[in-house]
């Protein structure tokens, strides 16, 4: 983890919580931050809810200015016109998103998204001034048959061609086998993963676009295994999924940094 990339834990809540649940998720959220002494600058923290509860959380963080980053789950590769039941990159930052999910492997799976659907998602995201958390991973029959890194390297590498050196966007590496599973990659696997795509980062974007792009993993992260993930050199961060839902959980991973020392 360098010092100059912030370390960024993402909630994302799935298909949970209606607009009014969301409403109390965030302030207990806020609170239970707050009294643990969360410091910003430390670590960012971005909640990704449903559509429906985007506008609900806007409006609480905007009024109480919360510390929290507001992102999407998904978004349409195009930007507005005859397209029932997408939703539009513009919205989301009519909304104050800051952040959007593109590639999530649920997405890959149950809608059937290709990696050139992918990668106009993530293009979609930077026209419209959001940051796309770019989802790769592997199934368990791919790293059976392919080893570790060649799946995630190729799903990255098509997104990578419809980016500039100079676009903002995090790669979120989540091994498809780990997710709700409560088995975790170890975080030298984490790390091996992560290590290859910053190194593709640079061959395709360069060595200044490789240093500052953040790099995530996701897969039953957990308050009692984030550290271990947090101390290896190319994670920086966590996409959080089931733990994301429980305050005091979320709340502790975000609260990493009191758990980490440099040495392995």
């Amino acid at each position: 983890m360098a010092e100059l990339r912030v370390p960024l834990i993402a909630g994302n809540w799935k298909m949970n919580l209606d607009h009014l649940q969301s409403i109390a998720f965030v302030q207990k959220l806020a609170w239970a931050l707050k009294d643990a002494g969360y410091q910003e600058k430390q670590v960012e923290v971005a909640v990704f809810p449903p559509f429906t509860d985007l506008r609900s959380v806007q409006t609480l963080i905007g009024a109480d200015d919360l510390p929290l980053a507001l992102g999407g789950q998904d978004l349409s590769v195009h930007d507005d016109g005859a397209h029932t039941g997408d939703v539009s990159g513009v919205f989301l930052k009519a909304l104050d998103c800051r952040y959007v999910i593109v590639g999530h492997s649920e997405r890959r799976s149950d809608h059937h998204e290709s990696d050139d659907v992918v990668a106009g998602k993530a293009l979609a995201a930077v026209r419209n001034g959001l940051v796309p958390i770019v989802c790769v991973g592997e199934t368990a029959e791919d790293l059976e048959q392919f080893g570790p890194s060649k799946v995630p390297l190729d799903q990255l590498a098509v997104v990578l061609d419809q980016l500039k050196s100079s676009d903002d966007y995090v790669v979120a590496y989540e091994p498809v086998w780990a997710i709700g599973s409560g088995q975790a990659a170890t975080p030298d696997q984490a790390e091996t993963v992560a290590r290859a795509l910053r190194a593709a980062i640079q061959d395709k974007h360069g060595a200044d676009a490789a240093a500052r792009t953040r790099i995530l993993y996701g897969g039953s992260v957990k308050s009692g295994n984030i550290a271990g993930f947090m101390k290896r050199e190319n994670v920086d961060g966590a996409l959080v999924g089931g733990a994301s839902l429980d305050v005091a959980e979320f709340s502790a991973i975000v609260r990493f940094p009191a758990h980490v020392t440099m040495d392995s």
